[in-house]
């Protein structure tokens, strides 16, 4: 299945290698637009999956704050999205 995340009319990220975990779509590092992105200094733990790290994404001058999130060094139970980036904050995951 093919995904993309939308955000003011922009496509943050497109892939078919998406990953399914907990009702959040994860996205291969490769498949985002980098030039949305910001990291910042936002952190949080997941008990099984390990500590997140956040970007802000900013379009057409519009910046919403930490709302994307990725693990870096996943936990042995979340191999498989470490690196890969989930979204939340009116970010909009559409199919096709």
């Amino acid at each position: 299945m093919r995904y993309k995340a939308v955000w003011n009319d922009k496509v943050l990220a497109e892939s078919n290698e998406t990953k399914s975990i907990e009702g959040n779509i994860y996205f291969p590092a490769d498949s985002i637009r980098k030039e949305f992105f910001k990291e910042t200094e936002t952190h949080t733990t997941c008990p099984w999956k390990g500590k997140a790290f956040y970007y802000s994404v900013e379009v057409d001058g519009k910046v919403n704050e930490d709302a994307a999130w990725y693990y870096p060094k996943a936990s042995p139970l979340a191999r498989d999205i470490e690196g890969y980036v989930a979204f939340w904050k009116g970010i909009e995951i559409q199919e096709g």
